[in-house]
C-alpha cells in the first residue's frame, strides 16, 4: 500500500548535497516539501530546480522546507549543481537527497514501474510540521510540476488548519472561501461576525 494522506511521512536517513539528513530530525517542527526528480542532468527537472531556488522567500514565509531526490550519488548532484546554477540563473539553496540505493524512492513509492522501472516519476509530499502527509501529487517524467499551484495547495492548508473553511475552485489568497458545513449558521456567525453569504444550506461563502 503506497503512502496516504494523513499518515505519518515515513522517516528515512540518507545521504544529500548538505550532508546525511534523518528526516524528521531535518523537518524541526515545518512544513515540507519533498519531491523527486526522475534522473540527474535531465531538462525539466534542471528548470524545476531552479523555480523551486528561486522561491526561497516564498518558501520562507510560509515556514516550508524543500527537499528534492534524485537517484544519482551526491557527486552526480554536485555536478548537476552546477548546470543548474548556470542557465537557471540562481544558485541551488536546498538539499537534494543522493538516493543512489534507491532505499527512499521505494519508500516513498517514487518508482512506478508501468511508466518506467528506471527513473522516479514527478512525486510531491507535502509534509506538515506533526510530520502528516497533506498532499500529494504525481506527475509523469515529461510534465514539468506547476510550483504556483503547490504554493497555493499550501496557502489553503494552513488557512484551514486554522479557521474553520474550505477553499473553493481555482481559490487564491484574499479570495472568498467556504464555511465549513460542519457549522451551524449561529456558530458560523460567532466566527465570522462579518457575515456570510448563503447560496445553498451547504454552500455559505465568508470573506475574511
Amino acid at each position: 500500500m503506497g503512502i496516504r494522506l494523513g499518515q505519518i511521512a515515513p522517516d528515512f536517513e540518507q545521504a544529500s548535497t548538505q550532508g546525511r539528513i534523518r528526516f524528521h530530525e531535518w523537518l524541526q517542527g515545518n512544513w515540507c516539501i519533498f519531491f523527486s526528480h526522475p534522473k540527474n542532468f535531465t531538462p525539466v527537472c534542471t528548470t524545476e530546480l531552479g523555480e523551486v531556488a528561486k522561491l526561497k522567500a516564498e518558501w520562507e514565509k510560509r515556514n516550508v522546507k524543500p527537499l528534492g531526490l534524485s537517484v544519482d550519488p551526491v557527486e552526480a548532484h554536485d555536478k548537476w549543481t552546477i548546470d543548474i546554477n548556470e542557465t537557471q540563473g540562481t544558485q541551488l539553496n536546498f538539499p537534494m537527497i543522493a538516493d543512489a540505493d534507491r532505499s527512499v524512492s521505494t519508500l516513498y513509492d517514487m518508482v512506478h514501474p508501468d511508466c518506467d522501472p528506471l527513473l522516479t516519476v514527478r512525486s510531491v509530499y507535502v509534509i506538515d510540521p506533526a510530520k502528516r502527509v497533506r498532499l500529494i501529487l504525481t506527475y509523469p517524467p515529461s510534465t514539468g510540476r506547476n510550483f504556483d499551484e503547490i504554493l497555493r495547495a499550501i496557502d489553503s492548508l494552513q488557512l484551514t488548519d486554522v479557521r474553520s473553511v474550505a477553499t473553493p475552485v481555482n481559490w487564491v489568497p484574499g479570495q472568498s472561501v467556504i464555511v465549513s458545513p460542519k457549522l451551524s449558521d449561529e456558530e458560523a456567525l460567532r466566527q465570522f461576525p462579518q457575515g456570510f453569504r448563503t447560496l445553498k444550506p451547504y454552500l455559505r461563502v465568508v470573506d475574511l
